[in-house]
């Protein structure tokens, strides 16, 4: 019979089972304990998909301006600069309500904001923020939205043009050889427009090139990571000083001519509505942000373009002609070419291929219908742009009858 000491030892040792006095020897195995309570609590994931958000993002970027080309141009409302001031009121009275009543805009806290700061930093991007949004509405008296769309497919170029003349960035001629592409297929797009307006070009182009240089002095600010701000923190210290400016210039230009009847015609409700959902807009860019990658912003800014041209065709029947087409389409190729650069798009274009094979593989009868649908597509597009319009300039109809009742 072994010895009841050694065995006690051996049991005590194999189990954690007996409690022994004084200190734990090495050899007793100590499990972990876990205290609930004291576990960080990570927040609850969203239960929305991204593509939710990217569709909110679209449908609000995309209405914000059919919304003022409707005002301004159907309803007849000619004063923009006004309008943009009232848009910028509301941003200023609610991103003061939110930083009250909500968290959306604890960000501010962290950003050290000085009256030197606001005046030399603040204040000049608000200016400039204010004249591209003043010509940005302008324009939208003398040009369709599908043609305005066309021209802003040249903001990242001018973007790249002011960082280098500000020396944000190093000039780099391959750069400058990749954007090209991007004015050729807006300067092919412009020759094809058929309602050109020079002043309503004049204005997108001062719009553009004022929305450059705000967008380099916004870099500029946030390298610094004393002033990282997010969207909407940027608007709760931008708007304020933009919605001054723009009164002062509408005082001036617009307000002494603005009639009751007219603001009667728009009717009051939809300006609040029209507020609402610029600001809405800005809301939406905030929920965006890390929700998706940059390829996918880029894209889906390139669909909201292609979108909104189609809108202005469907709702004002803006005409496009053939060369626009292939302008336009050669804009949106360099755009997406040298926002993502040449490695990331052949790789989306390889595992693109692919998954067209996979899906030809497995569906090949649908995949025929779809090839034929869209050279159905195509060839209903260029035909219909070649072919005369379907439709018919009264005045001008009228003009020739009479013409050829005088004539007989």
């Amino acid at each position: 019979m072994g010895d009841p000491e050694k065995g006690f030892s051996e049991k005590e040792r194999m189990s954690a089972e007996i409690i022994r006095d004084g200190p734990a020897t090495p050899t007793l195995p100590v499990l972990p304990t876990v205290n609930a309570e004291s576990e960080k609590r990570e927040p609850p994931a969203s239960k929305l998909h991204p593509a939710v958000y990217v569709i909110i993002w679209i449908s609000l970027s995309s209405s914000v301006i059919l919304f003022n080309k409707w005002i301004l141009d159907t309803a007849k409302f000619h004063y923009p600069i006004t309008l943009t001031c009232w848009h910028l009121t509301f941003a200023t009275l609610m991103t003061q309500v939110m930083a009250r009543t909500t968290t959306l805009l604890d960000g501010r806290k962290t950003v050290k904001m000085t009256g030197r700061v606001y005046l030399r930093a603040i204040v000049p991007i608000g200016a400039f923020f204010s004249l591209s949004l003043i010509c940005g509405n302008l324009t939208y008296l003398y040009l369709s939205v599908a043609f305005i769309q066309m021209l802003k497919a040249t903001t990242p170029v001018a973007v790249l043009l002011v960082g280098w003349a500000m020396g944000i960035h190093k000039a780099d001629l391959k750069v400058l050889f990749n954007v090209s592409f991007i004015v050729l297929g807006v300067v092919v797009a412009s020759i094809g427009e058929i309602k050109f307006v020079l002043i309503g070009v004049m204005f997108q182009i001062g719009g553009i090139a004022f929305e450059a240089i705000r967008l380099v002095m916004v870099e500029r600010l946030l390298s610094s990571a004393e002033y990282k701000m997010d969207p909407l923190v940027s608007l709760y210290y931008f708007a304020p000083v933009c919605a001054i400016m723009n009164f002062c210039t509408a005082l001036v230009f617009e307000i002494p001519r603005i009639q009751m009847e007219e603001l009667y015609h728009v009717g009051l409700w939809i300006l609040l509505a029209n507020a609402m959902v610029a600001f809405a807009l800005n809301v939406s860019v905030v929920f965006l942000i890390g929700k998706t990658s940059g390829l996918v912003m880029t894209l889906c800014g390139v669909l909201k373009d292609i979108l909104l041209v189609a809108a202005s065709i469907a709702i004002w029947g803006t005409p496009i002609s053939p060369l626009q087409y292939f302008g336009y389409s050669i804009a949106l190729g360099g755009l997406v070419y040298y926002k993502l650069g040449a490695a990331t798009v052949k790789a989306q274009l390889s595992e693109a291929g692919r998954l067209w094979a996979e899906f030809g593989s497995n569906r090949p009868a649908l995949r025929k219908a779809i090839v034929f649908g869209g050279i159905l597509m195509v060839l209903f597009v260029l035909l219909g742009g070649l072919a005369p319009s379907v439709g018919y300039d009264s005045k001008y109809l009228t003009s020739t009858i009479k013409g050829a009742d005088k004539s007989s």
